[in-house]
């Protein structure tokens, strides 16, 4: 099967004092895919993060594929097993072009196709802070397809749709749902979300499962 088992136990997440995530227990078995949904603030983006690592003030267990995501001697792999889309996409500090961007998936040529489907191959030589929100969330999209094709088993991904037209909306969906990984999507969009396999809701730190 393709994707990999993430599980969680106990996780609570704390910024300073304030709990945004509170003792959640998540069982994603490989190659599903998983819509989060709930209010802004209520700690989805937060949960996210912390299955990358990227976030400190951690306590409870997060295991992809059975290993540690917290361990910093998995940081290598971890970087290698899961792709990730984030709530709004850096342009970068210096003049990133999208081709670099792209490259940085490890597999440019597939990123570089993606980016023609999705329509904004003939934009890989302008660098990403010239592009409008939509042109930068479908360069993105177009990296975490090639971060599939070099190796990434799970896709993370927050608010991928949000910064798209309708039709760009469907487009995105498609390719996401498609995808040969374990899908985790925070979502406000109903479409995407119903595509899933499981909806999950998120208040006050808790997931309760809405379908």
């Amino acid at each position: 099967m393709d994707g990999l088992d993430i599980e969680m136990r106990e996780v609570t997440c704390r910024h300073g004092r304030v709990a945004a995530v509170a003792g959640v227990d998540l069982e994603v078995p490989a190659g599903e895919r998983v819509a989060l949904t709930g209010t802004n603030g209520s700690g989805k983006t937060t949960l996210l993060r912390a299955v990358l690592g990227l976030h400190r003030q951690l306590s409870g267990s997060i295991l992809v594929g059975g290993r540690d995501t917290r361990s910093s001697a998995e940081w290598a792999w971890r970087r290698r097993s899961c792709a990730w889309i984030p709530q709004k996409p850096a342009a970068g500090r210096f003049p990133l072009l999208g081709s670099e961007l792209l490259a940085s998936s490890g597999a440019p040529k597939e990123a570089g196709r993606a980016a023609d489907r999705l329509g904004v191959g003939p934009l890989v030589e302008r660098a990403l802070h010239t592009l409008s929100g939509g042109q930068l969330q479908r360069m993105y999209l177009a990296r975490s397809i090639g971060c599939v094709a070099a190796g990434a088993q799970v896709l993370l991904a927050d608010e991928p749709t949000a910064a798209l037209d309708f039709a760009g909306q469907a487009a995105a969906a498609e390719v996401l749902v498609s995808l040969p990984v374990t899908l985790v999507v925070v979502t406000h969009d109903r479409a995407l979300a119903q595509r899933c396999d499981r909806v999950l809701e998120m208040a006050a730190g808790r997931l309760r499962e809405v379908r």
